[in-house]
């Protein structure tokens, strides 16, 4: 079976995260979809149907059963689609969830209401719902790895799962709204303090003294220290000092600066307007707390403090001493006057990516420039 994951018109819905990335390759609760629908489907083969610039990268196939990205799988949503005949469509509350052929024949899917992502703002808002679901997913039937006596839980322990290799110690772990799931060789130092639902994926680590509420998942190889609640860092990002971060979707290869801090709540407590890329401009939204958006790639000096509902692109570099802007145009130096070069946008990107053993590939370098020219 191929299954391919269409954007839906959601590409600018979701940016700045899908400045650089298909909608199908986001990540919400502990996985991307598209490992979410391997996980469901292991022989399957996944593609993309998403903007031109990005399919180098996220290659598109022929002959598959198309998928609105927009859903979050369970296991009943995953027989409906298997079960798709030629030319049928299935649909939900009125959306198309997937089609086969021209998806000519109406077909109700009358399962349990798998998630949807609307908003850019519900892939931290229904992240803990999502998290669930996936932390059911992974650890069925499987046995964890013994915890340290040296930790604290508070709440069912078997809510708690360590993979291979995950290291927790001295720390207090508090599973009463939801699980925890530690990924393979993660790190949990000691003195940290977590409450579910929370995810830490493969490699990723948090440093000593960290407070984490949920419900937060820290993608792979991120570094992650201070205060944070409710954030989603996709991979390969760090915020590895003090200050606080919260209700924001952090991108990869991302670094906060220590000591920087994120408004998530206006002064008034009334609801917040932020940047939307759909209709190039700030926007009123129906949502209370919102932290950042932080595209691919880009960084922030120590001390940076960010306005409520702050928007920023892909490969930026933020510093100064005031507050930023609330929207911070990609390829931004500074707080905003200049532009940062392209060929030392890339050098700095590479210089991250080696300390991992990797560097861009042509693809995505093809994507920066596109992006810059774009900007």
């Amino acid at each position: 079976m191929n299954i391919q994951l269409h954007d839906n018109d959601k590409h600018l819905v979701f940016a700045p995260l899908t400045l650089t990335r298909p909608v199908g390759n986001l990540r919400v609760g502990i996985f991307t979809n598209d490992a979410r629908w391997k996980l469901f489907l292991p022989d399957a083969s996944i593609s993309f149907e998403t903007e031109d610039y990005l399919q180098e990268k996220f290659p598109n196939s022929n002959n598959s059963i198309c998928v609105n990205a927009c859903f979050i799988p369970n296991e009943e949503l995953v027989v409906a689609v298997s079960n798709l005949s030629e030319n049928e469509v299935l649909m939900h509350d009125g959306m198309w969830v997937a089609r086969s052929g021209t998806g000519e024949f109406s077909v109700e899917y009358l399962g349990k209401a798998p998630t949807q992502l609307l908003e850019r703002w519900d892939l931290y808002q229904k992240n803990g719902d999502v998290l669930k679901q996936d932390f059911d997913l992974i650890t069925a039937s499987r046995q964890t790895v013994q915890l340290s006596s040296t930790n604290t839980i508070i709440g069912d322990p078997n809510l708690i799962f360590l993979e291979e290799g995950a290291c927790v110690e001295a720390s207090v772990l508090n599973t009463q709204a939801g699980p925890i799931y530690i990924g393979k060789n993660a790190e949990v130092m000691e003195g940290s303090l977590i409450r579910g639902p929370f995810a830490m994926c493969e490699s990723s680590g948090l440093k000593m003294g960290s407070k984490v509420y949920g419900s937060t998942t820290l993608g792979p190889y991120c570094k992650v220290g201070g205060e944070v609640n409710n954030v989603v860092f996709q991979a390969y990002s760090n915020k590895g000092h003090d200050g606080f971060l919260g209700n924001s979707i952090i991108g990869e290869w991302c670094n906060l600066g220590a000591d920087s801090n994120t408004s998530n709540l206006k002064n008034n407590y009334g609801k917040v307007k932020t940047y939307l890329y759909t209709t190039k401009s700030i926007a009123q939204t129906d949502v209370q707390f919102m932290g950042i958006f932080m595209g691919d790639h880009s960084k922030c000096g120590i001390n940076t403090m960010f306005n409520t509902a702050t928007v920023v692109g892909v490969s930026c570099n933020v510093f100064g001493a005031a507050f930023p802007p609330k929207y911070i145009p990609s390829f931004t130096w500074g707080m905003g006057e200049d532009v940062y070069d392209l060929t030392k946008a890339i050098e700095s990107a590479n210089n991250m990516m080696v300390r991992r053993d990797k560097q861009l590939t042509e693809a995505e370098i093809s994507i920066f420039k596109y992006l810059f020219d774009k900007k």
